[in-house]
């Protein structure tokens, strides 16, 4: 199988979490396509491990979203319709916009230490589209969202705001043959980061939904 030559052996007794991440990374970088079977005899060889891990990290995944299990078939990368593309991005404009919502009406430090966070992702992000790495553009674009959300301290808004990280990154990484002009990624994520600096609540809120909507229109365009 060749999907799982990017895998690497875990040694010892390996928790059922530590191959769930590894699977999830590996899935969302594209190594297991949309649609392919998840051969749990050739994983377990490869992880070095026992069914029991491996099955109970491929039902987190599943549970997560990334995995679908089709009964007396098998477990599968998951496929992304034009309809979970739109209720993703339509879950994390929300929840995004309710972080707006916590930072501003947080402390100035808190919204300052995010701020900081936010521009050395967004300083990352240019060198990358400058050398046109599309893998890493897209960790970086999560990355930033994510230290968007997490920079409220709310742990309710950044567990659920995870959840939704891997299918997002599977879609970002479609963008590369839909999106026009990558430049326009840091463009829209320095907007954002300049909103929240100025604590322009509208503008702010504002520029997530310009943001969510164009990733959506930009994914569904060759659907």
């Amino acid at each position: 199988m060749a999907a799982t030559e990017g895998l690497f052996a875990l040694e010892g007794r390996p928790t059922a979490q530590l191959i769930a991440d590894q699977l999830r990374e590996q899935i969302v970088q594209g190594i297991f396509r949309p649609g392919e079977q998840i051969n749990e005899s050739a994983m377990a060889s490869r992880l070095r491990t026992s069914r029991g891990p491996l099955r109970e990290a491929l039902q987190r995944l599943c549970q997560e979203g990334i995995l679908v299990n089709h009964r007396n078939r098998g477990v599968f990368v998951l496929e992304l319709t034009t309809e979970d593309i739109k209720e993703i991005y339509a879950v994390r404009e929300a929840v995004e916009s309710a972080a707006a919502n916590t930072l501003l009406d947080g402390r100035e430090e808190q919204v300052a230490d995010t701020c900081d966070v936010l521009q050395g992702i967004i300083k990352d992000m240019a060198k990358q589209v400058a050398v046109s790495d599309w893998q890493a553009i897209a960790r970086l674009d999560m990355q930033f969202h994510t230290a968007f959300v997490a920079g409220t301290g709310n742990s309710r808004l950044i567990r659920v705001y995870e959840t939704l990280a891997a299918e997002s990154r599977m879609c970002i990484l479609s963008l590369e043959v839909a999106y026009p002009r990558v430049d326009v990624l840091v463009q829209e994520h320095q907007n954002i980061l300049d909103l929240l600096a100025a604590r322009d609540r509208r503008g702010l809120q504002n520029a997530i939904k310009r943001h969510m909507q164009k990733a959506v229109d930009d994914l569904t365009a060759t659907k």
